[in-house]
């Protein structure tokens, strides 16, 4: 019978969570770890694969990422990938494809020569296509329907043997697996209990589920949207509000040999419209996401309505961010046409005229809605500044606590984050951690 006395406890068995297990039991001298889990198995909301883009983002073709930011990202990927390619199953974890980010039209080309010189001394493999170069790599994007190069200017910034994509499911199980093989330690992993309250206690923290009753040192939360829930329920980040997005997916035959971006609109706060091979779903391309949102903080699941209203917390800082938003046009429209790209019939022809952008040639008949695919982004608000938080974001009490809510790129980072957490962890336990082992084994160059 597992103990229900901790040293450290995670709730979640998503990326997230499992990248902190593993970290914990491998590289720290942390004894006692638990995992709870609300699902029957772990990786079942935004890391489910067909709820994300298996996208390792490295910062090169991500163009909504300053210099800064690509650079920690890129650091973050490199962890990501070491921890894959050692894996004896590595085949199944990540994968290479082609990428690049597209630029269409005279003032898109001129913003990606302009990064590319800002990018190509920190990526050696990152190579400027012109028009004959994306056509070898992708002709559907170069080709224009009449079977001609396409006549409007064109330009991308890519690379062709890269590790490009990751699913995120599998690297959680094996997060799992190689946790609960480390010898000496008490790993206890729990399905089916989601957690109904954290209460803390003088010597530590309390963690009631319906079945059972937890006892921990230190607790970090990685529950997506509900992390914050979690949060507010004990008094922490009540300065944020929370503001779901869903992203939808449309699904063509292959017409893509990889990963083509498109460049983001600074005034968009949303992921711009890009295509990827599907690690799951052989044969096919998927579009997307569109960028819908919604009063539910798990896709498709609306039981989370009441969850999202008391994370809401809306007042009139909250109703000037979206105000705000609102008064931009660029936004306004996009929202709206998001909206759209929900309705039946009517989607597939707006959608259809946004993403032959990529492919110029791509028809009607070859698009098909991607039932149940997409998830949710838990988009912060801070509300004392009233603006709307772009990054990961997390809540660290200092008391042991800590609650992790994580857009993109989440599942990239979820090694560097879990390093950061197990730093303060060990810190407030008085535990060590062999960081010359973790950094040999995870900060090298990837193979």
């Amino acid at each position: 019978m597992p103990n229900d006395q901790y040293d450290l406890l995670i709730i979640g068995a998503g990326i997230t969570g499992t990248a902190l297990l593993y970290l914990a039991a491998r590289y720290s001298g942390i004894e006692r770890i638990g995992i709870i889990e609300k699902y029957a198995a772990p990786a079942q909301v935004n890391t489910l694969s067909s709820n994300n883009s298996q996208t390792l983002h490295c910062g090169d073709i991500e163009t909504n990422y300053s210099l800064d930011k690509a650079l920690k990202v890129q650091q973050a990927a490199r962890k990501l990938a070491n921890y894959c390619l050692a894996q004896p199953d590595r085949d199944h974890l990540i994968f290479k494809y082609p990428k690049m980010v597209l630029g269409v039209g005279a003032s898109e080309c001129a913003a990606l020569e302009s990064r590319f010189e800002a990018l190509r001394p920190h990526y050696p493999a990152l190579q400027r296509l012109e028009k004959k170069d994306i056509a070898r790599i992708e002709p559907a994007v170069a080709i224009g329907a009449d079977g001609h190069l396409r006549p409007e200017p064109l330009l991308a910034l890519g690379s062709t043997d890269e590790y490009t994509a990751v699913d995120f499911g599998a690297v959680s199980r094996s997060f799992l697996r190689q946790a609960q093989a480390v010898a000496g330690k008490q790993i206890d992993v729990r399905y089916n209990e989601p957690v109904s309250r954290i209460v803390i206690e003088d010597d530590g923290l309390r963690v009631d589920t319906a079945e059972a009753c937890y006892r921990t040192r230190s607790l970090v939360v990685c529950a997506g949207g509900h992390s914050l829930k979690l949060a507010q329920d004990l008094g922490y980040g009540l300065e944020y509000s929370c503001l779901p997005v869903a992203g939808s997916y449309y699904f063509t035959p292959q017409i893509l040999n990889g990963k083509v971006y498109t460049l983001q609109n600074d005034k968009l706060p949303f992921a711009a419209i890009h295509g990827d091979p599907d690690v799951m779903v052989p044969g096919k391309t998927r579009f997307g996401p569109t960028a819908l949102i919604l009063p539910i903080l798990e896709r498709y699941n609306y039981r989370t309505l009441p969850d999202f209203l008391r994370v809401l917390r809306f007042d009139r800082r909250v109703a000037k961010v979206l105000w705000d938003l609102l008064k931009v046009k660029d936004i306004r429209n996009y929202m709206f046409k998001n909206l759209l790209f929900e309705v039946p019939v009517l989607r597939k022809t707006l959608f259809l005229r946004d993403v032959r952008k990529i492919v110029p040639g791509l028809r009607y008949r070859d698009l098909s809605f991607a039932r149940r695919f997409g998830g949710i982004r838990p988009q912060l608000i801070d509300k004392p500044n009233a603006r709307l938080l772009m990054g990961e974001a997390k809540i660290d009490t200092g008391r042991g606590a800590i609650f992790n809510m994580t857009p993109s790129p989440g599942g990239t980072s979820c090694l560097d984050n879990a390093e950061q957490d197990l730093r303060s962890l060990a810190a407030f336990l008085g535990a060590e951690i062999d960081a010359t082992a973790l950094a040999a084994e995870l900060d090298a160059r990837s193979a």
